[in-house]
């Protein structure tokens, strides 16, 4: 296992991930002999961004379309959504487009979405040749029966 960061605090995580039985024993705790906790507010910083980390390679580490494709297609929702809007407020308001706020924000979220689609694919695409050019599983079996 391969750990850069921080991520040794999620050893059972990643561990786990990788097809190891994880199992706890009780070791002796002591209190602290002397000086101070150096665990402040910017470490907890740090391991929150790590967890996220570990979170995604846990649940899309072979599958980035999954959750760029479905901040994409939101994006891109929402800038159907204003747009439409912008269209209704021109159409029944007679207001002017270009001072619309919301011109420019179904224009944004609309790019936005495409970029987050692109990305998933592109993410994909580097998953598969990773794969395929380590001549590695994209899933193992723990058992086969038969």
């Amino acid at each position: 296992m391969k750990l850069y960061g921080e991520m040794h605090r999620f050893i059972p995580a990643l561990a786990s991930w990788m097809g190891a039985e994880v199992t706890e024993i009780r070791v002796n705790h002591r209190p602290r002999a002397g000086g101070k906790s150096k665990y402040g507010l910017s470490r907890v910083t740090r391991v929150m961004l790590d967890l996220i980390t570990v979170k995604f390679l846990l649940s899309y580490a072979t599958r980035p379309i999954q959750v760029f494709g479905r901040w994409g297609l939101w994006c891109f929702a929402g800038g159907i959504l204003s747009g439409l809007w912008v269209i209704y407020d021109k159409i029944a308001n007679r207001h002017d487009m270009t001072g619309n706020p919301f011109l420019l924000l179904a224009v944004l979220l609309g790019v936005v979405g495409t970029q987050f689609i692109s990305l998933g694919l592109l993410g994909e695409i580097s998953i598969r040749t990773y794969h395929e050019s380590q001549n590695k599983p994209v899933y193992y079996a723990k058992e086969t029966l038969g």
